[in-house]
């Protein structure tokens, strides 16, 4: 996404074996990773295991460079999968580069990284979360507060599209729904969707 040659000359060196673990996700890290050679899986880890793999990345690129340009914690864990070379940026000096651009190229570069990066998110909802969860996160990230106090969700989308996004069928989202207006986490019907609880919507979405 950006030459490394254009790198500050602060850069660090780094190797690492097969199996070290270089990002966690949601983690955030003071550098920002090239890959010059080798191989890394990206998934969802359960604890120091890759639980669900969702790519590979084989150098040289960046790691991860949708969460670097928007300034955010990585969006999935990356382990070493063969041994691997590495030059560390340090994040305010990689901004500072992105700084520098015009303003039209920083911004479809941001447009794509956060298009990327909702991509990324969506798919490890989908692996590491029921539908509850997703659901739950779908409308914490959606809602808009109430000139009369409160938050609440405007549908836009039909339902059937809504439940695309999530990766679950309209039937499943219709379900899910009721179970959240019987814990009366959510109330309302129609297209306005009232969030009585975000404590408990949060604890159910994991977030």
């Amino acid at each position: 996404m950006l030459p490394i040659h254009t790198a500050p000359v602060s850069v660090a060196s780094e190797t690492a074996s097969r199996g070290q673990i270089l990002a966690r996700r949601n983690q955030t890290s003071p550098w920002v990773s090239f890959l010059e050679s080798g191989r890394v899986v990206l998934g969802v880890m359960a604890g120091d295991v890759m639980e669900h793999q969702l790519g590979v990345l084989e150098g040289p690129c960046w790691l991860e460079a949708s969460s670097a340009v928007l300034d955010l914690p990585p969006a999935v864990d990356a382990v070493a999968d063969t041994d691997v070379e590495l030059r560390r940026v340090p994040g305010a000096e990689f901004r500072r580069i992105l700084a520098d651009l015009s303003g039209p190229a920083r911004a479809v570069l941001d447009d794509v990284a956060r298009a990327h990066r909702q991509q990324t998110e969506l798919a490890v909802s989908r692996l590491a979360k029921d539908a509850e969860a997703r659901c739950a996160e779908w409308l914490l990230q959606h809602a808009e507060p109430l000139a009369q106090g409160g938050m609440a969700v405007q549908l836009l989308e039909r339902k059937r599209a809504i439940a695309a996004q999530l990766g679950i069928a309209p039937e499943t989202l219709s379900r899910v729904l009721r179970h959240l207006r019987e814990r009366s986490l959510i109330s309302g019907s129609g297209r306005s969707l009232n969030l009585l609880d975000l404590t408990g919507l949060r604890s159910l979405a994991g977030v």
